[in-house]
C-alpha cells in the first residue's frame, strides 16, 4: 500500500466552507478527505454530496458513521448517493459511535461488533443491485433493494480502537481508521489489523492503516503548539488511565488537567505538558511534523490523516502540508 495524506474536517460550518476547503485540500495533493458524522452538525451525506459536487480528485467519505442512527439501507443510499455525485470516489468509514452519546438519544448500543459487521455485509450487498434479505443476529431485512448505483465498489474503512475491532477491520475492510498520533498507538493495532487480515486470507499489503490524528501545524512550534492544547486538553481528560499508562504520563499532571475542567477551560489548557502534546498530538513546524510523521509511517501507518485542529489558520496549514510536508514523502 503506498502512503496517502488525507484530512478531518467537522461538519461544524456551512456546506460551501467546507467544500472550499476539500477544494483547496485537493489542489494541495491531499488523497482523502474525511468528513465527520454527528447528529448535531450538518449531515455528514448531504455535506459530502455538496463537496463531491465541487471537486474531481479527491476520495471523501464520513470519518466516521455508525450504524445506529441510520439503518443500513439508509447508509447504503447514502454513501451510493455520494459516489455517484462524485463520480466514484466515495469511500465509506464506519464505527461502532459512542455510547454515551447514544444514551443521550434514547438509542440502545446493541452488540457494536456484530452491528458493525452486519451493516458492512448488508451495504456491500445492497451495492450489488440485487433484491436481499438479511438475517442476522442484530440485523433483520425481508426484502430490499438498490435502484442505482448497481455494482458500485466502495472501499470500506472501519473506525476501530479495540482489540476485536481492529481484528475485525483487518478481516473484512478495505482500511481502517485508527485514532492516534504516536508510534506507541500503532505497536498493537498494526499486529491486530495484521492478524485479521491474513486470517481471511488478504494480503496486508493492500491494506490502508490510517491513522487519525490531532494535527496542528504552523511556520512556529510555538504557535502550533498554542492551537494544539485545548484539543490535547480534551483528549486527557476523557481518556482511560491505562492510555497514560501506556505512554508513562504521570497521573499526578493527568488529574490537574481533569482538575482544571473543573475550574475553567483556560485552566485545563494551561496543565497540558509537552510529553501529553507529544503523545496525542503531531504539532510544529514542517519539518517537526514532518518527523513525528515519520515515525508513525515507520510503524505501519500508510495513510496520514491530518486531523482537528489543523493549526491557526486552517488554510494557511493545508497550504504548508501540500507544500512542505507531503512533497517530503511523495515524489
Amino acid at each position: 500500500m503506498e502512503i496517502s495524506f488525507g484530512i478531518e474536517f467537522l461538519a461544524n460550518e456551512p456546506a460551501e466552507k467546507l467544500a472550499e476547503l476539500v477544494k483547496f485540500s485537493e489542489e494541495n495533493g491531499l488523497k482523502y478527505a474525511w468528513i465527520t458524522d454527528h447528529y448535531n452538525n450538518r449531515d455528514a451525506y448531504a455535506v459530502l454530496t455538496h463537496i463531491g459536487a465541487n471537486t474531481s480528485k479527491i476520495n471523501i467519505g464520513p470519518g466516521v458513521t455508525n450504524p445506529y442512527t441510520r439503518t443500513p439501507p439508509q447508509l447504503a443510499s447514502a454513501i451510493a448517493t455520494v459516489n455517484e455525485v462524485s463520480g466514484g470516489r466515495a469511500v465509506f468509514g464506519i464505527g461502532p459511535g459512542d455510547k454515551v452519546t447514544f444514551d443521550g438519544l434514547g438509542i440502545e448500543w446493541v452488540k457494536p461488533l456484530s452491528m458493525v459487521r452486519e451493516t458492512v455485509e448488508i451495504v456491500r450487498k445492497l451495492l450489488t443491485g440485487k433484491k436481499i434479505s438479511y438475517d442476522g443476529k442484530v440485523c433483520k431485512i425481508k426484502s430490499a433493494k438498490l435502484d442505482y448505483q448497481k455494482g458500485a465498489e466502495i472501499p470500506v474503512y472501519i473506525g476501530a480502537q479495540g482489540p476485536k475491532m481492529l481484528k475485525l477491520a483487518g478481516e473484512i475492510a478495505e482500511g481502517a481508521l485508527v485514532n492516534g498520533s504516536h508510534p506507541r498507538d500503532f505497536e498493537t493495532a498494526v499486529k491486530l489489523l495484521k492478524e485479521g487480515c491474513e486470517g481471511a486470507g488478504k494480503n496486508f499489503n493492500d491494506f490502508d492503516v490510517a491513522a487519525y490524528t490531532s494535527f496542528s501545524i504552523a511556520d512556529t512550534k510555538e504557535e502550533a503548539e498554542k492551537t494544539a492544547k485545548p484539543v490535547t486538553a480534551f483528549i486527557v481528560a476523557g481518556s482511560p488511565d491505562t492510555v497514560f499508562e501506556k505512554h508513562g504520563i504521570p497521573i499526578e499532571d493527568v488529574n490537574k488537567v481533569r482538575d482544571g475542567f473543573k475550574e475553567s477551560f483556560g485552566a485545563a489548557i494551561k496543565a497540558v505538558t509537552p510529553e501529553m502534546l507529544d503523545c496525542f498530538s503531531i504539532c510544529g513546524s514542517p519539518d517537526e511534523c514532518i518527523e513525528q510523521i515519520d515515525s508513525l509511517f515507520k510503524a505501519g501507518v500508510t495513510q496520514m490523516i491530518t486531523g482537528s485542529p489543523l493549526g491557526p489558520e486552517k488554510s494557511k496549514s493545508i497550504e504548508l502540508i501540500g507544500k512542505e510536508v507531503i512533497p517530503h514523502f511523495v515524489k
